[in-house]
């Protein structure tokens, strides 16, 4: 993974590709229509991160905001980390469905989506999902989720 050492976003456009700046901003255009905008959209991890500020939810691990997606120029594609997807079986079925619909094969990790061109993903699915999950309900889910772990854990 490539990671930028960039403090602001408009530093962080700056230093990728043009073709790569294109993309991010197309991506990101459908992020800020659709985010609950109690999240923050800020330069973390090396990523535009969209995450929940520690003044709302400050008990994290490792003591940086709670990421709720990010979004970042690799060396060969972009890569959009959607950790609702990851944390939701349901959310990750209607993602994948939305694939199909555009006739795409999704080029995935555990909660990372690749792609060279913006065609080449279900935006308007994205944006729905993204609109779908507030800050309220995905604090929910990453509690759930850390509670279940624990559980299998004992």
């Amino acid at each position: 993974m490539v990671q930028s050492k960039a403090k602001t976003i408009p530093s962080y456009l700056k230093e990728i590709t043009p073709q790569n700046k294109k993309l991010i901003q197309e991506v990101r255009e459908v992020i800020l229509k659709n985010i609950d905008p109690l999240f923050e959209e800020n330069m973390n991890w090396g990523m535009i991160s969209y995450e929940i500020p520690l003044k709302i939810y400050p008990d994290t691990y490792n003591k940086k905001p709670l990421m709720y997606m990010a979004l970042a120029a690799q060396k060969n594609n972009i890569s959009l980390y959607l950790m609702c997807t990851y944390q939701n079986e349901k959310l990750n079925d209607q993602l994948l469905k939305g694939f199909d619909n555009i006739d795409k094969k999704p080029n995935m990790g555990k909660s990372c989506i690749r792609f060279k061109q913006t065609e080449d993903i279900p935006l308007k699915v994205i944006g729905k999902i993204i609109k779908k999950i507030t800050l309220k309900k995905f604090i929910k889910n990453f509690e759930e989720a850390i509670s279940s772990k624990i559980r299998n854990c004992d």
